[in-house]
């Protein structure tokens, strides 16, 4: 069976006349894929009904099987997909009153990087995703927005995996996710826990898109506490490469705190982090935690992410606090996944 969204345009054509198809059969085929984004070869109504049989019978419209979705008060949808091999990821869609529609896409089945709060962290790493497994995520959602008269405008990979850890499928997928969808690289943000020669190396590959960090602590004794991977790559060395990485782009850094209550919202780590970031080209955005079953620390209140944000300021550092989507469906990454697991009606390989 083909995915045809393993294909490019080229592909498709070379695919179609393969088959005894006209050229301009492949024009109207991508023409369905991706400019009207529909999920059914029943809808492409100006394809001979003989040529949609044949794609119905040898190629697919994606390899993601849906396994649960969950809808929140305030609009977010989380998906829960099943992969070829059982492996499970998930993705999410976040409507916003700006009209703004993001989705939370992942990169890898599980997480190698083991951040003590996150929920994918806490289940270990599985496998890396291809291009078209991450570039899939989106296009489920592009394809529902469409139906609605609605659009998909903004993208992050932010869901499971760590996406520098899978550099190419990420770098690749990003790049379809710009020609095949038309979301600018301004509305696609990356978010790393700090891979410093990956920063590096997306810095000079000439795109646009913006760079997050999950940084969470702001010494190397309390990051480690949080985010291995600081006893790799300590911040003296991550600050210098998101340094080359504002020097190479022009474009602002964004730093990622998961305000964590008696952790990290004290005066003593804003005070620390306002030295850390002061005269760079950043923003912090800081996210009250969302709470998991494996780490037992609840978020951080509002007046003590007030004051944290107030002696951020006094250092020239600019921070806000990012709206939490989705808490009434637990949508964190790998919650819906280790929920379904536990209910233990789905064969998944771990």
């Amino acid at each position: 069976m083909i995915n045809l969204y393993e294909l490019s345009e080229t592909q498709l054509t070379d695919l179609l006349t393969s088959w005894g198809e006209p050229k301009f059969r492949a024009k109207q085929l991508y023409d369905w894929l991706y400019n009207k984004r529909v999920m059914s070869f029943a809808e492409m109504k100006n394809l001979p009904k003989e040529l949609r049989s044949r794609l119905e019978a040898e190629t697919s419209l994606g390899t993601l099987s849906l396994v649960a979705e969950q809808s929140s008060r305030d609009g977010t949808i989380k998906r829960l997909y099943k992969l070829t091999d059982g492996q499970l990821i998930e993705s999410v869609l976040m409507p916003y009153d700006d009209d703004r529609r993001t989705a939370c896409i992942s990169t890898q089945a599980g997480c190698a990087m083991g951040c003590v709060f996150c929920a994918t962290g806490q289940m270990g790493f599985s496998r890396h995703l291809k291009p078209e497994e991450i570039f899939e995520q989106a296009m489920r959602f592009a394809s529902i927005l469409e139906a609605d008269g609605d659009r998909l405008s903004n993208i992050v990979l932010m869901g499971m995996g760590e996406p520098f850890h899978n550099y190419d499928s990420s770098v690749e997928a990003i790049r379809r996710l710009m020609h095949e969808l038309g979301i600018g690289a301004r509305h696609i943000t990356v978010s790393t826990v700090g891979l410093v020669p990956q920063i590096r190396r997306f810095a000079d590959e000439g795109l646009q898109v913006k760079l997050a960090i999950s940084l969470h602590a702001a010494t190397d004794a309390e990051r480690a506490k949080l985010l291995p991977v600081n006893k790799r790559w300590p911040l003296s060395e991550l600050m210098d490469a998101c340094r080359y990485y504002i020097e190479k782009t022009g474009r602002r850094v964004t730093f990622e705190w998961a305000a964590i209550q008696g952790e990290n919202d004290t005066s003593e780590q804003a005070h620390t982090l306002g030295k850390l970031l002061k005269g760079m080209l950043c923003h912090v955005n800081i996210i009250p935690l969302n709470p998991t079953g494996g780490y037992h620390h609840g978020p951080a209140a509002s007046d003590r992410i007030e004051q944290f944000i107030e002696t951020l300021a006094t250092y020239g550092v600019s921070a806000t606090v990012r709206m939490r989507r989705g808490i009434d469906i637990d949508a964190g990454c790998g919650q819906l996944k280790a929920a379904v697991i536990n209910t233990d009606d789905i064969g998944v390989n771990l």
